[in-house]
């Protein structure tokens, strides 16, 4: 008898062991190793919402030749593409800098863009200028060229309507 309540209690610990390793390292199992890509979303208004809602479904599936990866959590606000990690994040809110004289601009692929030096972990942030909605571009140093915002411009020009925020 014993050794039957033994074989049972073995027989229910194993998948209860599974269970609770998949919930405590079930990120780390995907097939991305990392379960996607850690972006905080912005908090948006409705109208900016909608417009971000369409931009995340017309971008390219690769940017700079990197494939698009899943962002965490997930948000119709954020896209990212490759390892290390291009990040995409709509409404974002106006950055100070574009309120300098000295803020660095460039037009690329028909898109205004504001161009920041390198943070202090090497990616540059490029965020969309003239447009009713912000979006902000991550791209780590190993880019060294502007290769993702001439990827989205096609997708920025066609989602986000040119003008000026209020935001």
């Amino acid at each position: 008898m014993r050794s039957r309540r033994r074989l049972l209690a073995a027989g229910l610990a194993v998948p209860l062991l599974l269970v609770a390793l998949y919930l405590a390292f079930g990120d780390a199992l995907r097939p991305d190793g990392d379960g996607g890509v850690r972006v905080a979303a912005p908090e948006t208004d409705r109208t900016t919402a909608r417009i971000c809602a369409e931009l995340i479904d017309a971008v390219p599936s690769t940017v700079a030749g990197a494939e698009r990866r899943e962002t965490r959590p997930g948000s119709r606000l954020t896209a990212a593409w490759g390892d290390p990690a291009i990040v995409l994040r709509c409404g974002v809110p106006r950055p100070d800098e574009m309120n300098r004289a000295t803020a660095t601009g460039a037009k690329i692929g028909e898109v205004d863009w504001m161009l920041e030096s390198p943070g202090e972990d090497g990616r540059h942030r490029c965020t969309t200028a003239l447009r009713t909605v912000y979006v902000e571009v991550s791209i780590p140093g190993s880019y060294q060229d502007v290769t993702p915002l001439e990827d989205l411009a096609e997708a920025i020009r066609k989602t986000v309507p040119a003008g000026i925020s209020d935001a």
